[in-house]
């Protein structure tokens, strides 16, 4: 190949080359652009919080896609051959695509069957968080220590979700071990007034039971209804009353312990 021959094919072709590379630049800008312009609409604002990641991703997908066939006819690639390629590809495009195609339809069901909401607080497998969106192949979850877990769609389809949140109440479990010489209804009294005066529901009435004697103790639950967004202020909160009243009623917590009785 002479250098002329070089330089006719870079003419002929160079451009277009250049031209398709051009759009994608522009039309990708564009479409982040107008993606931020629908994300501020107040349209947009109106829709429910738990679908407005998987519309994102759909309204995304669409707009690459233009960009992308736009550049392709820039080009002059024939989209009639672009399409005969991937129809030709078709098994090994379907395969590559099984995993992203099968948590779209997962994030449809979770759409349709409203099984976890944005705000929610759920447990999937050994994740749990706050669901923050889903999206088009992945639900965004913020555990309680911040840390961002991305869930494909289909996993959560898959397993079993336990929702902490969508009841609205929660049962409040405070496990209290006194020594065997403590009464148990004065214990039950104690733990009783712990309750009062800290968004604890009246209804269900809280309750103290014995659930069981232990080697070294008597153990007793602290049982109270609260709402789910208090849950874990009143669990730290009880369990710290529970021992200052203990404590002032004179009643003992034990630690672990094992007479030994030499012969």
């Amino acid at each position: 190949m002479d250098l002329k021959e070089l330089l006719r094919i870079i003419e002929t072709h160079g451009l277009k080359l250049l031209g398709g590379v051009a759009v994608l630049i522009v039309g990708f800008i564009l479409a982040r652009l107008l993606l931020r312009l629908i994300k501020r609409s107040r349209k947009y604002q109106s829709i429910d919080p738990t679908a407005r990641g998987f519309l994102t991703g759909v309204i995304r997908v669409v707009l690459y896609s233009a960009v992308i066939l736009a550049a392709i006819g820039v080009m002059g690639v024939p989209l009639s051959s672009f399409v005969a390629i991937l129809a030709s590809a078709g098994v090994a495009v379907s395969l590559a695509l099984q995993g992203a195609l099968s948590n779209i339809v997962g994030g449809v069901t979770l759409l349709l069957l409203k099984q976890v909401k944005a705000g929610e607080y759920v447990k999937v497998g050994e994740n749990e968080g706050t669901v923050r969106s889903i999206g088009m192949f992945y639900t965004e979850l913020i555990t309680a220590d911040n840390r961002h877990v991305s869930l494909p769609n289909s996993s959560l389809t898959n397993a079993a979700i336990v929702n902490y949140t969508r009841e609205g109440t929660r049962r409040l479990d405070i496990p209290v071990g006194t020594s065997y010489k403590a009464d148990p209804a004065v214990v039950r009294s104690v733990l009783l007034a712990c309750a009062e005066g800290s968004g604890v529901l009246e209804t269900p009435a809280p309750q103290v039971l014995l659930e069981k004697c232990a080697e070294s103790s008597l153990d007793f639950l602290l049982r109270v209804q609260v709402r789910s967004e208090d849950y874990w202020r009143l669990k730290f909160e009880l369990t710290e009353r529970a021992k200052l009243a203990l404590d002032a009623a004179g009643i003992e917590i034990p630690y672990p312990q094992l007479d030994v009785h030499m012969k």
